[in-house]
């Protein structure tokens, strides 16, 4: 399962909130809520947040084995 949690671990270090993704961004709610859901999203997505983050793909995902 892919999980987001390093994801908002990464936006509080950072000091960038949800609203400064979708204002300053244009990044989708619906996206966000994927988000929280830990449902797919797109590569391309998964490279506009390292993009908008400055980070690493390690820094928004990560991969937890099924049970």
């Amino acid at each position: 399962m892919i999980r987001y949690d390093p994801l908002w671990r990464t936006m509080k270090e950072k000091n960038i909130t949800t609203y400064t993704l979708i204002t300053k961004h244009g990044f989708s709610r619906g996206t966000l809520d994927a988000l929280k859901h830990n449902r797919n999203i797109s590569t391309a997505t998964l490279n506009d947040l390292c993009r908008m983050l400055d980070c690493r793909v390690e820094e928004v995902l990560e991969y937890i084995p099924d049970e």
